[in-house]
């Protein structure tokens, strides 16, 4: 642990993801707790890693909003390295709060009225968040009228674009079961993608459960209509459920004309049984949370949530749950592994966490890796992973680059779908074999922007599968690396 960043000196880390890491530091000549974000030392080098992350620092300093969070300063370590100054959320995220209780309907909507009036300040200065998720929503105490007050903030601006970017955006990102239609099939966006983010953040704290649980981004960009939002445990009035699945809606024009207008069209259709205590904090005090995990970071996607449908039907949406996962592990830290043999033509790479999984690549792959674990969509605790890739991001839908994910899952049978690619332009029927006692199946999609890309699914274990994904230039070189996969202990 540094022991000052700046002039700041540090406290103890609050955590990392892929582009940086967040410490929790003191301002001595404020006397204030401050939250810096560093960008991660193997990005230094990297020019549009590097615009990226200061750019979130530049989209947060042009809101003054207190449900926003605020960027104080900026500056640059010895090394190099960027780093933002912002305020420090003590109370956790949206997350943490939906894991541990859920909320009422009367912090529901005090939730949504003051992410809604972060995310209009935002648009008003011409801002899109482009990433409204539950990590990304913070609780911070302040003092108001002599009593501490909780405040929900807007954070990680990490996906942010300028409006006036937003029609030349070409790279398609975001949370599945979060984002919009339009954003998920890479359109140009207006405010009412933020709308349907934060639509989509309603019914998971009213209901308790996600509107969609897709899998993958392809999924969110043809969403159908979502369940309804009442159930037997929890019954809200039509029109409340009027209100919600409009902000859903497919096509962008059908839906509210601005976050404004659908946060007061929720609190008129609530009505005023759904308020909160004014005699306390709407949001109780917790000092659990003031110690608080992982912060978001540009790439760090969260998993989507449990699809309510029986096991069987939920395990093929299983496996293309993972490609959320892949965009966060490709773009994480590249310490935790370990080359166990370099020639000039090839590198064997392992993960160095559990020596689990190893995999045989051309030698210039060898420049984007991670071995941290990841959390399979389906839970059940971490799991070892393996990414190693041309460039950070050879996952995104339209690169070019090359690389090869390795992850085991839970799983007791292969799924009938593999992950799809629609930026392929053909795709080979599933074929079923076996490696030893492995049963596996593969999906070859050809004349991809970057040549072809393998789908492949192995039965490792009664209760665990391991999914593969390779994009290649070429089809010769996708069969080396997976003749060259290698799950120890499994028998693969």
């Amino acid at each position: 642990m540094p022991a000052r960043l700046g002039r700041y000196a540090v406290r103890r880390r609050i955590g990392s993801g892929g582009f940086a890491t967040v410490w929790l530091a003191y301002d001595e000549q404020l006397d204030s707790p401050v939250a810096v974000k560093v960008l991660a030392e193997n990005w230094t080098e990297d020019q549009a890693v590097r615009q990226r992350f200061l750019e979130e620092g530049r989209f947060l300093r042009k809101v003054e909003s207190p449900y926003v969070v605020t960027v104080y300063d900026a500056g640059e370590l010895d090394d190099g390295r960027p780093y933002l100054v912002m305020s420090y959320a003590d109370q956790g995220t949206l997350a943490d709060r939906l894991e541990i209780l859920g909320l009422t309907p009367g912090q529901a909507l005090e939730v949504v009225r003051q992410v809604g009036a972060g995310l209009q300040a935002l648009h008003v200065r011409g801002v899109l968040h482009r990433d409204v998720k539950p990590a990304n929503v913070l609780f911070r105490t302040v003092e108001e009228g002599g009593r501490s007050e909780v405040r929900a903030m807007v954070a990680d601006l990490g996906l942010g674009k300028a409006l006036d970017m937003s029609s030349r955006l070409t790279m398609i990102a975001g949370t599945p079961s979060f984002v919009a239609p339009e954003q998920a099939q890479g359109e140009p966006l207006d405010p009412r993608a933020d709308e349907y983010s934060l639509a989509a953040l309603t019914y998971l704290m009213l209901s308790g459960r996600a509107p969609y649980a897709h899998a993958s981004l392809a999924a969110a960009a043809a969403p159908g209509a979502p369940p309804p939002l009442s159930t037997p445990d929890r019954v809200f009035p039509k029109a409340v459920e009027a209100v919600v699945h409009r902000g859903l809606a497919v096509d962008r024009e059908e839906r509210w004309p601005d976050v404004t207008t659908y946060v007061e069209a929720l609190t008129t259709a609530l009505g005023p049984g759904a308020t909160v205590d004014a005699s306390g904090p709407w949001l109780p005090l917790d000092p659990d949370l003031t110690q608080p995990g992982a912060r978001p970071s540009p790439l760090l996607v969260s998993q989507p949530l449990p699809d309510p449908v029986p096991p069987r039907r939920r395990l093929g949406r299983r496996i293309l749950g993972v490609v959320a996962a892949l965009a966060a592990l490709a773009a994480g830290a590249g310490a935790g592994y370990a080359v166990e043999q370099r020639q000039d033509a090839e590198v064997t790479v392992t993960d160095s966490r559990t020596g689990t999984l190893s995999v045989t690549v051309p030698g210039d792959w060898d420049r984007a890796r991670s071995s941290r674990g990841w959390k399979a969509p389906e839970g059940g605790g971490e799991f070892p992973a393996l990414s190693v890739g041309t460039t950070p991001d050879w996952t995104d839908v339209g690169s070019t680059a090359q690389g090869v994910f390795l992850g085991i899952m839970p799983g007791d049978e292969l799924p009938e779908q593999v992950p799809q690619h629609p930026e392929c332009r053909a795709a080979q029927d599933p074929v079923d074999d076996t490696i030893g006692d492995n049963a596996i199946r593969t999906v070859v999609y050809t004349r991809c922007p970057g040549g072809v890309t393998v789908e492949r699914v192995v039965q490792l274990a009664a209760n665990r599968l391991l999914w593969v994904q390779v994009r290649s230039a070429d089809r010769a070189t996708a069969n080396a690396v997976l003749d060259d996969v290698h799950a120890y202990g499994f028998g693969l």
